[in-house]
Parts: structure tokens; sequence; C-alpha cells
């Protein structure tokens, strides 16, 4: 099983593309991650907000991988414990299908994103960076894996 984390956004600073590379790194033996970059739609004055998520959500849409299980990075998604993030994972394995992992732009996801989807997600009630919710979805799924192969690096 791979994962790929789609994400609206480019040019990530280097201290989130240092991050994400660590534990992308960390996390090769148990879960190949990639990573593609979805370029925002337009915004600003006089700019529809509502095309520009329907600009986005066609471009992470269409970068998704064939039959692969759709986790959308969403506020109103269902929030894990690192427990049962792991377990989760296990279900996910148990699929035999590729992951996506979405992370959409600054007003979220396009409603044909979210019908795509086959789960929701939620980091909680913090509004995060869409940046910094790259690396901690990387450290998340690398702590879930790390549990799943009782590496000691989860000590809860």
């Amino acid at each position: 099983m791979k994962a790929r984390l789609v994400a609206v956004g480019e040019r990530a600073p280097a201290w989130v593309a240092d991050g994400f590379g660590e534990y992308r790194k960390r996390l090769s033996h148990w879960l190949p991650l990639d990573l593609v970059e979805v370029e925002p739609g337009l915004r600003g004055k006089g700019r529809d907000t509502a095309r520009a998520m329907a600009d986005e959500g066609a471009r992470v849409l269409a970068a998704l991988p064939r039959n692969a299980l759709v986790v959308a990075l969403d506020g109103r998604g269902r929030m894990h414990s690192s427990e049962d993030l792991a377990q989760r994972l296990e279900h996910w394995r148990a699929q035999g299908r590729d992951l996506a992992f979405l992370i959409g732009g600054p007003e979220g996801h396009a409603d044909t994103v979210l019908a795509r989807a086959d789960e929701r997600w939620s980091l909680g009630p913090l509004t995060l960076p869409h940046m910094l919710v790259r690396l901690v979805l990387a450290e998340q799924l690398y702590r879930a894996a790390a549990m799943l192969a009782n590496h000691p690096y989860h000590r809860a």
C-alpha cells in the first residue's frame, strides 16, 4: 500500500519541507508517502472565491490515484486519537487500496472533493496553517505505523 498527500498550495517553507521530508523518510518502510502540490485557485479583490475552490477541486480530483481510498482533512471530520488512527491505518491496509489524503485551500475543500472522499478526518478544533497540516499529517501517520510495528516511537 502506498499513500499520496494531495495538498493545495505550493512552495512550503523550508522548515515544513524539511520536517515533512524527515517523516516521509521514516515512514517509507511502512507506508511510502508521496506529496502532490496543487496550484491554488486565484483569489483577491474582484475574484470569485467559489470559482477558485472549484478550480482547486478539479485539480485535486485529477491528482488522485486510481481506486484510492480518499481521506479528506476537514474540520468537520472525525477526530482520532493516535491509537484510533493506528487502528484506522490497519483497517485501511486491510482494504488493499492505496490511500490519498487531501488538504484543501484557505476555504477548505470544494463540494466535489468532499463528495469523492471516503472519509473525513479532523485534526481537532484548532485552526492550523495548511502547510503545518502537511507536517502534522506525516508525523501522525508515522506514529500510527510505528505503533502497528511495535516500534518504541509512541510512548503514551
